[in-house]
């Protein structure tokens, strides 16, 4: 076999589920950290080129080309970097050095290398190059992948809570029958975690920031060659024109502060959604909410009836790898050894991993929640079963009229056993309260008493 294709892959995040991972392709591949690193390379370059000090000239159709090596990076230009590194290429001996592959790379295609190339990479060290290389595929693979999806579900939350706001709904605290609440406030619920989850999410996305500091972070080699130049300024500007904040002191390594808050951030949406699942999943096992069938599906190898929460369930696997890769991620490359150790940089080539298993949770967690629909008979049915619940609206309905006894009357009438309206109301004819009281009481039913559930609703932006 020549072209063994995704079902031979060794992750299925490249095999089984690479249609669902496709979108981050640009942001976590191997081609796309090559892009990457081209493009600080090349910034950079025409950086030094702006300054006064250097002698370094580009004109604007060289600065054209130049930007046309990262805006039209291509599968081809990527075998080229790939080739520069194992086995050389064009004269180049292999590097067997990734980022020197980039500055060869750079440097081919120059028009004059005598003059300009010693410019490539000038006074930087590699981790200069990946730190923001890195940056600028984590940033907009968060912006622009992962928090369109986390929004998108929960905008379908809020929506189907406005739908559902007053639909009533037993509630279970510890599992057991308790004050019934609507099926739109629980899903507002987490429509507003989801939507502070991301809030936060999106704050640590704003915040990520690179370095350009050199071998230790003291600008050694710049302010050697030219210590007239501010090239703590130089560094600031230059990093914040890719998008980033800067980060102003740093070892030979960007301390990877800022991208553990997005880690840690993105375990907040995925805690959220991992909770929602879980509660979907419960739903639907006590036909809470009925599900759809897809034409052609099999649920059950062996049982033909069965349809299962099968997304719902995909999502929550994905979700707990994903946030175990989270955290390693965070807890690993925010330490470095003295002023540097490599140990990172093959654990930050893992970092689209996460993401992918983010990216299909989210999918699966859409998937689910168009699939299920509320059983509002079975809701209602349940309620009926479970009359004991408004137990507590009738002792505090007895405190407000000033029944010393009212919770130890309602204890004895109903934990631990089962009391039916029929219960509730002869002990309501006992009671020496007013009629009004007695009718306020006989009202009292488990489908209406859901407080103010449907208004809570209200409070989704």
């Amino acid at each position: 076999m020549t072209d063994r294709g995704p079902l031979f892959a060794v992750s299925p995040l490249d095999g089984r589920y690479a249609r669902y991972t496709e979108p981050l392709t640009d942001y976590a591949s191997e081609a796309a950290l090559m892009r990457a690193r081209v493009e600080v390379e090349v910034e950079y370059l025409i950086a030094l080129a702006d300054l006064d000090a250097t002698p370094l000239e580009l004109a604007d159709d060289i600065r054209a080309d130049l930007r046309a090596l990262y805006e039209e990076f291509d599968a081809e230009d990527a075998d080229v970097i790939k080739r520069l590194e194992t086995e050389g290429y064009d004269g180049y001996s292999a590097t067997n050095h990734d980022v020197k592959a980039v500055e060869y790379f750079i440097r081919m295609h120059l028009p004059d290398e005598d003059e300009q190339g010693p410019w490539v990479h000038f006074g930087l060290t590699s981790e200069d190059a990946n730190n923001l290389a890195h940056r600028l595929l984590v940033k907009p693979a968060v912006e622009e992948v992962l928090a369109p999806e986390i929004r998108e579900i929960r905008d379908t939350l809020a929506a189907e809570a406005r739908e559902y706001r007053d639909l009533p709904m037993l509630a279970r605290t510890h599992g057991q029958p308790a004050t019934p609440t609507t099926y739109g406030k629980e899903l507002a619920v987490y429509a507003s975690r989801l939507g502070t989850a991301l809030a936060r999410l999106e704050a640590a996305a704003e915040e990520i920031s690179g370095k350009l500091a050199g071998a230790s972070g003291t600008y050694a080699a710049h302010h050697a060659a030219y210590p007239e130049v501010d090239w703590r300024a130089f560094s600031e500007e230059f990093v914040e024109s890719l998008g980033l904040e800067h980060t102003a002191l740093s070892t030979q390594v960007n301390p990877c502060d800022d991208l553990a808050a997005v880690f840690d951030a993105l375990r907040g949406v995925n805690n959220v959604l991992r909770d929602l699942d879980l509660d979907m999943w419960l739903y639907v096992s006590d036909r809470y909410l009925g599900q759809e069938t897809v034409e052609g599906e099999t649920g059950s190898s062996t049982m033909p009836h069965k349809v299962n929460p099968i997304d719902f369930e995909n999502s929550e696997g994905n979700l707990t790898k994903a946030n175990s890769d989270l955290t390693f991620l965070g807890d690993y490359i925010t330490t470095s050894r003295l002023q540097r150790d490599l140990s990172d940089s093959t654990v930050k080539r893992n970092i689209g991993a996460a993401f992918a298993h983010c990216l299909i949770a989210y999918g699966k967690t859409q998937n689910g929640l168009a699939k299920v629909a509320p059983n509002e008979d079975v809701m209602r049915e349940e309620l009926e079963a479970n009359p004991e619940v408004i137990g507590e609206a009738v002792q505090t309905i007895l405190r407000r009229e000033g029944d010393t006894e009212a919770y130890e009357r309602i204890k004895d009438l109903t934990r631990g056993q089962r009391a039916t309206l029929a219960d509730f109301r002869e002990l309501f004819d006992e009671l020496d309260v007013d009629d009004s009281v007695r009718e306020e009481l006989r009202a009292l039913t488990p489908a209406t008493y859901t407080g103010l559930g449907d208004e809570l609703v209200d409070e989704l932006d």
